[in-house]
């Protein structure tokens, strides 16, 4: 029985250990995580509503945790709806908010021409980077970090990171945009091709990477050029889908000359010897705009009699390439 004991208590320390490896036991919450909270909420940055609700404070295991956590579901004023609810610290919440209004609806308007409804994405969650056992503590661990998996439109068509960020032309277009909009507001931010444990989500995070907070992380390194234009200009589509059909041009004029029904050309002239009148041919500006409704034809000039003046017959053409104007249509 007393080895029984014994033997109980030492793989309850052992697991113990274990998990205090796992979730990193040792390691200090660092002073800068309250403070920041307390100025958020100074500067009232996060409004309590229907769809943002602070929740009581989260404390452990270990130096996990939030002292002044929300919960929430929807985002942008409630038009944009989490697919699963996030618990996020008070920092983080209106960068999200600002990153979705500067740079995500924006970018959806521009390559899809409609907004984003609906983003799934992942939030607190105590545990080591890139959950590896024994690391140090993600940003996940203080409700201080998002991940986003994909992005849901007004229509219902989705982008997942994971296959959009080498889809289409516009999938690609519209996930490099919030990557680049992405850095400008979080101090970390990590896509497919940071590294193998980013390959299906972006990363956003408010950690601290020096003592002033002034370094930032962007990875990868992409070779893009924004296509937003600066704020307070309206957007435009650049993605457009072709029509599914295209108008048929106007036919172009008949030339009278090449067309020449009754071998009254200039040329037939001097075969025939009949006297043609020279009219000069109108200037582009005197020139009466196309008429794109149907007209009826005119009526054909009523043709020469032949008796007044007798023709003569003319001789065969030689055999050889031939001189023409241009096409008749």
């Amino acid at each position: 029985m007393r080895r029984g004991i014994v033997a109980f208590s030492a793989l309850t320390l052992f697991g113990l250990g274990l998990t205090g490896c796992a979730l990193n036991r040792f390691e200090q919450r660092e002073p800068w995580r309250n403070q920041a909270e307390e100025v958020c909420l100074a500067q009232k940055l996060v409004r309590p509503s229907e769809d943002i609700q602070p929740v009581k404070e989260i404390d452990g295991p270990g130096v996990c945790g939030m002292v002044h956590p929300f919960r929430v579901t929807r985002l942008a004023g409630g038009t944009v709806a989490l697919k699963q609810r996030m618990t996020l610290a008070c920092p983080i919440i209106p960068e999200v908010e600002a990153w979705l209004a500067g740079t995500v609806q924006p970018a959806a308007q521009i390559y899809f021409g409609q907004p984003v409804a609906e983003i799934n994405s992942g939030s607190y969650s105590c545990r080591g980077r890139n959950n590896q056992v024994g690391a140090k503590l993600s940003e996940h661990s203080f409700g201080n970090a998002v991940d986003v998996m994909s992005f849901r439109f007004a229509d219902g068509y989705v982008v997942t990171v994971k296959g959009g960020w080498r889809g289409t032309e516009a999938e690609q277009g519209f996930l490099r945009e919030v990557f680049l909009g992405a850095c400008n507001h979080f101090t970390t931010v990590l896509a497919p091709g940071s590294n193998i444990y980013h390959y299906d989500h972006l990363h956003l995070d408010l950690a601290r990477h020096d003592p002033r907070g002034l370094r930032r992380i962007c990875k990868p390194l992409i070779k893009y050029e924004s296509q937003l234009p600066p704020p307070g200009t309206p957007l435009s589509p650049i993605r457009k889908k072709p029509p599914a059909w295209q108008p048929a041009p106007d036919p172009a004029p008949i030339d009278i000359e090449q067309d020449d029904p009754y071998g009254l050309s200039p040329t037939s002239a001097r075969e025939t010897g009949t006297k043609v009148a020279h009219t000069p041919a109108p200037s582009p500006a005197s020139r009466p705009a196309p008429v794109h409704a149907y007209a009826p034809p005119p009526s054909p000039a009523p043709r020469p009699s032949l008796a007044a003046e007798p023709r003569a017959v003319p001789e065969p053409l030689p055999i050889g390439p031939t001189w023409s104007s241009g096409p008749i249509y």
